[in-house]
């Protein structure tokens, strides 16, 4: 529900969500130029092929042809989708697709990725790439906001942790932070359960 109001899918019934100081309900075009999104299940155009997609994305985010043309060998290539780009999307496994909407939301490199499970359905190389990704993105001082529900890749990559039970964040801060809120210290696992209870 957090990720959908801040992507503008779904109205906030009370507050306000500010992306790069812009609301997204009074100002929703320049939030959603400044961020790329992946939901939680890659529903995608499937009569178009890999590349048609892609283009498609880059001629909404208006990334150049020449720029275009470098990111997505670079992309491509660290997903291993280069050999199935020009295949129909409808043909893609679960994995397949998600690589493709990953690339669709990194081709304009945005300030913000929001990424909803993003590492579901894909393969441990593809997924260490992600992983990686996501730390060099945050090295150039922008930002990732992701969901998962494997608490050690939580653990390991985010700066910051958000837990959230039963639609209320309980808890967020640092691991630091986070451990001085629970007895059993141990993983953020057994944080969670502990502050969850």
């Amino acid at each position: 529900t957090t990720i959908k109001m801040m992507v503008g899918l779904l109205k906030p019934d009370s507050g306000s969500v500010f992306i790069n100081g812009n609301s997204i309900t009074d100002n929703p075009l320049s939030v959603k130029r400044s961020i790329g999104f992946v939901p939680d299940s890659p529903e995608v155009y499937e009569k178009l092929t890999g590349i048609e997609y892609l283009n498609f994305m880059g001629d909404v985010y208006s990334v150049a042809r020449d720029v275009r043309h470098e990111r997505l060998t670079y992309l491509l290539n660290l997903f291993s989708l280069k050999d199935a780009v020009s295949d129909l999307i409808q043909s893609y496994s679960h994995g397949m697709r998600q690589k493709i909407v990953l690339i669709g939301a990194m081709l304009h490199q945005p300030d913000l990725f929001i990424l909803d499970e993003p590492m579901v359905g894909l393969d441990p190389r593809s997924s260490n790439n992600l992983k990686n990704y996501m730390r060099e993105h945050c090295k150039a001082g922008k930002t990732v906001f992701f969901s998962t529900h494997i608490l050690e890749v939580a653990e390991k990559l985010c700066d910051r942790i958000g837990i959230i039970n039963q639609g209320r964040l309980v808890a967020c801060g640092t691991m630091d932070e986070l451990k001085q809120m629970a007895a059993n210290r141990e993983n953020l696992e057994n944080i969670f359960l502990e502050l969850t209870e």
